[in-house]
C-alpha cells in the first residue's frame, strides 16, 4: 500500500487552495524557499492545517507545527543525514539515523579540555593519528596551544606548527569543519556546541572528564573508532537545540532645553528625558536556559507565556527551561523527567518555587516561551545559557525560546536507546537498589 504523504492512507488526498507558499516561521525566518518550485511537484490539495478564515472563502491561514521545526540534515559543508529509502513518513524513524558524507571528510575540529595534564597525551596522539595517517587538517583553539603543558614539550613543536588555530568570538570556522572529536567531560560537547550558531558538524565524544553521559566513547580503541566514523558508518541522535533570542531594553537620559526665556530673563533649566532603544542577540542553546533571582535575596518573580499567552508567574528561585539532552542535567536536579533527547520536546522546571503545586512539565518542541520580569517584581533576574554569558535581566528585557532548526548531530557509540540507558545506569546509577529477596519455599507447600 502506497501512502501520500500529503494525505492519509491510500486514497488520503486534501485540497488545497490558491497556490499560496506556506512557509513555517520558526524553520523559515532565515532561509527563503521557493513557492513555484513546491508547487510544481504538489497536486492541488488542501493541508488540514490551513482553515479558511471567518468571512472569507479564499483566505487561509497556516496554524504553528506542535512538533516543532524540522531539523536541517546537512551537518556542516560535507556531512549528511543517510536518508532510509523505506521510510513513508516525514521524520525519519530515529533508529535509522545513520550518518554518511557526500564527500570524504578532510577537516577535523579537536576541542580539549582546558588545564587537564592527564589529556595530554591522549590529545597528541589523536592529532598524529588524524595528520600522519588519515592526511586531515587539524583545528584547535588557539588557548590549547598555549597551555603550558603542550609549549614546553619539545617532541609535539613540529606538529603544533600543522594546527588550524581559531578564536572563540573572533574566527568564524562553521563552514570549514567536517566533524568534531572532542576530549574531555560533558562540557566540551557544550562548548562545541556553542562554536556553531547554525548547522553542527557530526561530534564524537570520548569520555575522559567527570561524568561523561554525553560522551559515549572510550578512548583506548580510538583509531578503529575514528576510522569507522571516516568511512561514515556511524549510528546518530539528533540532539535538539534551543534558539533563544534576548532583547534588552536599553534608556539613555537625554538633555531637553525647553524653548523661550522666563519672565525674569532667565532660561529654565534644562529637563531629562529617556531616550528608550533594544538591543537584541541570539543564542543556540543544547542543555538549558536558567533564568534565577541572582544575588538577590528576594523570591524571583517572572512571567512566563507560550504562544502570547501568559501561562504562569514564577516566584521562586528561577525557572529552567531545557532540551530533552538538558533534561538530565540541572532540571533533574530541580525535580523534572528525563526525556530521551528523540523526543521533540521542551521542558519547563521551576527552581524551588514557594508553592506545594508548581509541578514540572512538558511543552510541544514547536511552541514559542517567552519570560518577562513581572511587572511589581522587587529586583531584576540574571540569565544564563548552557551555564555560560550570563547576564542581568531587567524591566522591560524579554527571552524568546524555541526549538532550534539546527540539532546537534550526536555520533552514537551503539544506537540512541542503549547509549542513553547505558549513560542512565553508568552515570546516574539510575534505578539502583538492592533486590528483594524472595520467599523460601518449604519443600511440604510444594505439593
Amino acid at each position: 500500500m502506497e501512502i501520500n504523504p500529503d494525505g492519509f492512507g491510500p486514497a488520503g488526498d486534501v485540497l488545497s487552495p490558491e497556490p499560496t507558499c506556506y512557509q513555517c516561521s520558526t524553520c523559515c525566518a532565515d532561509e527563503d524557499r521557493s513557492c513555484a518550485s513546491a508547487m510544481r511537484s504538489r497536486s492541488k490539495t488542501r493541508s488540514l492545517s490551513a482553515s479558511p478564515a471567518l468571512g472569507s472563502a479564499r483566505e487561509f491561514r497556516r496554524t504553528r507545527s506542535l512538533h516543532g521545526p524540522c531539523p536541517v540534515t546537512t551537518f556542516g559543508p560535507k556531512a549528511c543525514m543517510l536518508q532510509n529509502p523505506k521510510t513513508i513518513m516525514h521524520i525519519q524513524d530515529p533508529g535509522s539515523q545513520r550518518l554518511t558524507w557526500n564527500k570524504p571528510p578532510k577537516s577535523v575540529l579537536v576541542i580539549k579540555k582546558i588545564r587537564d595534564a592527564t589529556l595530554l597525551q591522549p590529545f597528541k596522539e589523536l592529532c598524529i593519528y588524524l595528520t600522519e595517517v588519515n592526511n586531515m587538517i587539524v583545528y584547535v583553539e588557539k588557548k590549547v596551544l598555549e597551555d603550558p603543558a603542550i609549549m614546553n614539550d619539545d617532541s609535539f613543536g613540529a606538529m603544533k606548527k600543522r594546527f588550524c588555530t581559531f578564536r572563540e568570538d573572533y574566527d568564524d570556522i562553521s563552514n570549514q569543519i567536517d566533524f568534531i572529536i572532542c576530549l574531555g567531560g560533558d562540557g566540551t560537547l557544550l562548548y562545541a556546541s556553542s562554536l556553531f550558531p547554525g548547522s553542527v558538524p557530526p561530534v564524537m565524544a570520548f569520555h575522559l572528564g567527570s561524568l561523561g553521559f554525553l560522551t559515549p566513547f572510550n578512548f583506548e580503541n580510538f583509531q578503529s573508532q575514528v576510522a569507522q566514523v571516516i568511512e561514515g558508518n556511524a549510528a546518530l541522535v539528533l540532539r535538539s537545540r534551543l534558539k533563544v533570542k534576548v532583547v534588552k531594553e536599553h534608556r539613555e537620559k537625554k538633555m531637553m532645553i525647553q524653548n523661550g526665556i522666563e519672565e525674569n530673563g532667565v532660561m529654565p533649566p534644562p529637563s531629562l528625558e529617556k531616550e528608550v532603544f533594544k538591543q537584541a542577540s541570539q543564542y543556540q542553546v543544547l542543555n538549558e536556559v536558567v533564568v534565577d533571582r541572582g544575588p538577590s535575596s528576594y523570591l524571583s518573580n517572572v512571567d512566563v507565556f507560550l504562544d502570547g499567552h501568559l501561562i504562569t508567574t514564577v516566584q521562586g528561585d528561577g525557572v529552567i527551561v531545557s532540551t530533552p539532552t538538558g533534561s538530565t542535567a540541572y532540571a533533574a536536579a530541580a525535580g523534572a523527567s528525563m526525556i530521551h533527547p528523540n523526543v521533540p520536546a521542551i521542558m519547563i522546571t521551576p527552581i524551588c518555587p514557594h508553592s506545594l503545586s508548581f509541578r514540572p512539565i512538558v511543552v510541544p518542541a514547536g511552541v514559542e516561551l517567552k519570560i518577562m520580569l513581572s511587572p511589581d517584581a522587587r529586583n531584576t533576574a540574571w540569565v544564563s545559557f548552557d551555564g555560560r554569558k550570563r547576564q542581568e535581566v531587567c524591566h522591560g528585557d524579554s527571552i524568546s525560546i524555541t526549538t532550534s532548526c539546527y540539532p546537534l548531530p550526536s555520533i552514537c557509540f551503539q544506537d540512541p536507546v542503549s547509549d542513553w540507558f547505558e549513560s542512565l545506569a553508568e552515570c546516574l546509577h539510575w534505578n539502583v537498589r538492592k533486590k528483594q529477596n524472595n520467599f523460601a519455599v518449604d519443600e511440604e507447600d510444594e505439593f
